[in-house]
């Protein structure tokens, strides 16, 4: 997968903020009815729009016509996750780098709410795409916010969900996921777990201000391109708290928090949603990466040890459930 270094010159030496955040996520559900009442009634999102098994969904100040596609499917599991790139030279240096990757898929004329992208995968499988030209949300009636600087009107509805944050992958080879995502898509290393015996067991990257957009996480099980959680932002701790209210309100299966993370120091609710996926309500709180020179914080095998910055011991599940469940 190394690159030549003709391509390295002619994309401009792989330029970190070619992308510009993480856009959508395609999440599979076995139950998409149960799976659409979820995330509308309980965690408050919108119906942007519907095309054959899939149902398009954006937080209420999501700027996009989407961030999250439900289709149905026999079994839980990734779909496809998308990132925007910053403008459309940018998109085209990322497909020439993507190119000689050896693991690029081709384009697409673009899904519900976007143009056309640029598909291609991890080398664990996940499969990916980039684009550039998209829809912009245009309020109803019904959504038009009072300050014409928020997407829409904050909807009162559940957890309130306000943006999509960042989504946590599961692989077979961190280091190898990791690189690709540097090398190929530009992103930048902010915190890392690695082992004493040197195996990499996690690595958060970023393409923005934010301090992560994707994290990737050692598959304890040995497969390959899982997910294990996608995750929406909230204002504060205090609306953390009332999605578990929520939740519980509702019969969610709460699966831990909420705690407070020690990386990244996110305060977290997890749940699964009904179709079997986990999902994250979050409050990364005001941590923003604004040094330019920023080195990655590594975090060792003992650290790791000690678990969440506070809260509960880290159930086991965590460590080993992901989507696609992996068969007994």
């Amino acid at each position: 997968m190394e690159a030549p270094s003709e391509l390295r010159e002619a994309v401009g030496g792989w330029p970190y903020g070619d992308l510009a955040h993480l856009a959508h996520v395609e999440l599979i559900t076995p139950r998409l009815e149960e799976s659409l009442r979820f995330f509308t009634e309980v965690m408050g999102m919108s119906i942007s729009g519907q095309e054959g098994d899939s149902f398009y969904l954006r937080a209420w100040d999501d700027y996009e016509f989407h961030t999250l596609k439900l289709t149905g499917g026999r079994k839980p599991a990734l779909g496809h996750f998308a990132f925007r790139a910053k403008d459309a030279a940018a998109l085209a240096r990322r497909v020439k780098a993507l190119e000689a990757s050896g693991l690029g898929e081709g384009w697409t004329e673009g899904d519900l709410g976007h143009g056309p992208a640029y598909r291609f995968r991890t080398p664990d499988g996940h499969l990916m795409e980039i684009y550039y030209e998209t829809v912009w949300y245009k309020p109803t009636e019904e959504t038009r916010p009072a300050l014409k600087n928020q997407a829409s009107r904050f909807p009162a509805r559940g957890a309130n969900l306000r943006r999509l944050d960042h989504i946590n992958l599961l692989a077979s080879d961190v280091t190898a996921v990791r690189i690709f995502m540097e090398r190929y898509l530009g992103m930048k290393l902010t915190e890392q777990i690695v082992f004493s015996d040197g195996s990499e067991q996690g690595a958060w990257l970023t393409c923005n201000n934010k301090t992560y957009d994707v994290a990737i996480t050692k598959d304890h099980l040995g497969a390959r391109g899982r997910l294990h959680h996608f995750t929406y932002a909230v204002d504060s701790r205090e609306e953390v708290l009332r999605a578990a209210d929520i939740c519980l309100e509702h019969g969610v299966f709460i699966e831990t928090g909420p705690h407070k993370h020690a990386i990244q120091q996110t305060f977290f609710l997890y749940v699964y949603e009904p179709g079997g996926c986990r999902f994250e309500v979050a409050s990364p709180g005001a941590r923003l990466l604004l040094a330019p020179d920023w080195k990655p914080i590594v975090w060792n095998e003992e650290e790791r040890k000690k678990g969440q910055a506070w809260g509960l011991k880290t159930v086991e599940s965590f460590h080993t459930y992901g989507v696609p469940p992996v068969e007994e």
